[in-house]
């Protein structure tokens, strides 16, 4: 019992205990909300933000921070639309060139912060509006998608029991989520990462490519969020320029009241999971109920978001006193 209920995984535990008390909690209010159709739709109708969350989590996992994800999404969702529609490329060539942007754009985020030794927080911020400007002047209007291959890839689902699927864009997030559960865990660049999080100084004098890693860290994050503009056109058929405004906070809530520390260094793939699940689970219930006004989603997560941040604080302060103590 001891060894779980560590220090350490006190994050994913409270993030995990928190998600189940509201899923229980709205369960037993609302009727229907335990069906498997409406918990499918968690995961569908929250795909891109899961895909910009797992990203986002590597970036926060290694101490910095993308603001640029959320204008991704926007202008690769308008860039994808247009190129489909109005210049008649094929989507499959379409999908790559817009994610081949991404990684491109994330990339250059990462050479910046890391040749330049730039805050990322700046970078960044330049990164949100290069990406929301060439969106808007890509094409200021919504473009519908109108492509038989587009159309037969956004029908793609998984039958289940019940009436109830698994569409492409829910695949995809799992997906995603999969893999970067792999790539955090069980890979040399998941393990740099979290050393460059915890002590860059220490993963430096290790011998680990801190250098090269940061920069893929945030081309990581870039192609991810290409990702999820490109399932957000899938979702909606259409792409527009202004989609994923404020997206990035969603991400960044989601990623720390998933259990990852602001600071770097801990946290997981699958915390981010169950932090976009709580989001869900809040806007969800608050459709149900029906009296209730949309911003007091926002009232919710903010609060939940100001409790993490307090336990994280807390969390710190009590590693330096134990680290004090051993020093003496």
């Amino acid at each position: 019992m001891k060894a779980i209920f560590t220090k350490e995984r006190l994050p994913i535990i409270a993030t995990s205990l928190v998600c189940i008390a509201i899923y229980v909690a709205a369960g037993l209010k609302f009727e229907g909300f335990f069906s498997l159709r409406v918990f499918l739709n968690f995961l569908t109708d929250n795909a891109f933000l899961g895909i910009t969350a797992v990203g986002v989590t590597f970036v926060i996992l290694s101490g910095g921070i993308d603001l640029s994800v959320g204008s991704m999404v926007g202008c690769t969702g308008i860039m994808t639309a247009v190129l489909i529609q109005n210049k008649h490329l094929h989507p499959a060539l379409a999908i790559a060139t817009v994610l081949l942007f991404g990684l491109l754009l994330g990339c250059g985020h990462g050479l910046l912060i890391q040749k330049f030794n730039l805050p990322p927080f700046l970078v960044t911020l330049a990164g949100l509006f290069l990406a929301r400007g060439l969106g808007l002047w890509i094409s200021k209007e919504s473009v519908q998608i109108d492509h038989p291959f587009f159309s037969a890839l956004a029908g793609i689902k998984i039958s289940l029991p019940n009436g109830a699927s698994l569409p492409i864009s829910a695949i995809l997030f799992l997906v995603v989520l999969v893999a970067g559960i792999v790539l955090a865990k069980q890979t040399r660049f998941g393990r740099t990462v979290y050393a460059i999080g915890g002590n860059e100084s220490s993963a430096m004098l290790m011998g680990l490519s801190v250098g090269k890693t940061k920069i893929w860290i945030y081309a990581l994050s870039g192609f991810c969020s290409a990702l999820a503009g490109v399932v957000y056109t899938i979702y909606t058929s259409s792409g527009n320029a202004l989609s994923g405004t404020g997206l990035e906070l969603d991400a960044i809530a989601a990623v720390v009241i998933g259990g990852t520390l602001l600071s770097g260094g801990y946290g997981s793939v699958f915390g981010s999971f169950l932090g976009v699940l709580i989001l869900a689970m809040i806007q969800t219930a608050i459709n149900f109920d029906g009296s209730l006004s949309s911003w007091w989603t926002r009232i919710a997560i903010g609060t939940l978001l100001l409790i993490f941040m307090l336990l994280q604080k807390g969390i710190e302060v009590s590693a330096r006193r134990t680290s004090k103590k051993a020093g003496h």
